[in-house]
């Protein structure tokens, strides 16, 4: 296990340009997904059909407009095809004010904006009729203590929100946690896939073969080195991620670290495994990428949840390691919480990593045509 792990490792570096990739292909994907993956609306183009022109109306535009989710974009002149701006694109939503807004607010008398969404992209209009109810409420709210009453049929009893752990509801919190997942299980699995293929390509698999090496001994040894590699270009995601986007860290670092090694076993576990089914480089990059791209991105909670999807497809997320990982990872960096919360996480990704390497094995034997 050891002069296999040594031989790796002197071919490692040996092999400058793999190494390369290895340690900083994975900060280049942080840095193009991390600012790419955005769920946060800001900038949204707002149209204005102002049917009031008081100063009630162009305080309650101003109020969209220093809120820094909308630009004001365009002002649709009274009678104009509100439907045909939105068509063109030249606006995103559009506010309509009434006429007669401004003396019945001043009045305390009931009144209404519009508020026209684009929803071609459910996600995004969503999101921005959030921003639009928000800074509606808080304009009325103003306007009644203004004029020292309350709103007839305004309830006894009100519910005040407050989000735990990310109060800011900032996508990237909930996003940049899936991107170290993501990477990592991309970068794992294609370097120990890549490396033992290579070996049967230019034809030194038949020396290991004729060796006193078992085929656990190999598994090991060829993932040992590329378990530090993996290792350090994790943690350096991790860190990158905590100046780039603020990712806080409120839990423990060995325990991040814990879950990290944890993880990236499994992962070249795996990367070994796909390496025993295929003969070329060509054809272990694309089953690598396949089986552990998607699965990553689809099925782990990085992006959908899991709790939405048929349940069909929530049975197949149990055989997908990130979501145990996601899971303890989260609970690390944006908890704080300890072991005693996400054992069960880390425990199946134990049995994830030992049942693949137990199957690299067994093929790897199979294919050397063993009997030990």
């Amino acid at each position: 296990m050891m002069a296999v792990a040594l031989k790796e490792i002197r071919q490692v570096l040996r092999d400058r340009r793999t190494l390369a990739i290895l340690l900083f292909v994975p900060a280049f994907f942080l840095l193009l997904y991390g600012y790419a993956l955005n769920f946060d609306i800001r900038n949204v183009p707002l149209g204005v059909q102002d049917n009031d022109r008081s100063s009630a109306s162009r305080g309650v535009i101003s109020a969209f407009v220093q809120s820094g989710y909308f630009d004001l974009v365009l002002d649709v002149p009274s009678g104009r095809d509100i439907v045909a701006a939105l068509n063109r694109g030249d606006a995103r939503a559009v506010l309509v004010i009434p006429p007669d807004f401004g003396r019945d607010a001043a009045r305390g008398e009931r009144t209404s904006l519009q508020f026209i969404i684009n929803g071609d992209n459910a996600n995004t209009a969503t999101t921005v009729m959030g921003y639009a109810v928000g800074l509606v409420g808080a304009i009325s709210s103003r306007y009644e203590l203004q004029v020292g009453i309350a709103r007839p049929g305004a309830p006894l009893l009100t519910a005040e929100t407050r989000v735990w752990y990310n109060p800011e509801l900032r996508s990237t919190f909930f996003l940049v946690p899936g991107l170290i997942a993501y990477i990592a299980m991309l970068t794992a699995v294609v370097s120990t896939a890549l490396s033992i293929v290579r070996e049967k390509e230019v034809g030194t698999m038949e020396q290991v073969r004729m060796s006193p090496v078992g085929p656990l001994s190999y598994v090991v040894g060829k993932t040992v080195p590329y378990f530090f590699v993996s290792l350090i270009s994790a943690m350096g995601i991790v860190g990158l991620s905590m100046v780039l986007f603020d990712l806080p860290m409120r839990g423990s670092w060995l325990m991040l670290l814990l879950s990290v090694s944890i993880f990236l076993v499994g992962a070249l576990a795996f990367g070994v495994l796909v390496s025993t089914i295929a003969d070329t480089q060509q054809v272990a990059f694309q089953i690598a990428l396949l089986t552990s791209y998607l699965p990553t991105l689809m099925l782990s909670g990085f992006i959908f949840p899991i709790s939405s999807m048929p349940a069909a497809l929530q049975t197949i997320t149990y055989a997908v390691p990130a979501r145990y990982f996601l899971i303890a990872l989260r609970g690390i960096v944006l908890k704080g919480v300890g072991i005693e919360v996400f054992w069960r996480e880390l425990a199946a990704l134990v049995v994830y990593a030992t049942v693949v390497l137990s199957l690299a094995s067994l093929r790897l034997k199979r294919e050397w045509g063993l009997g030990r």
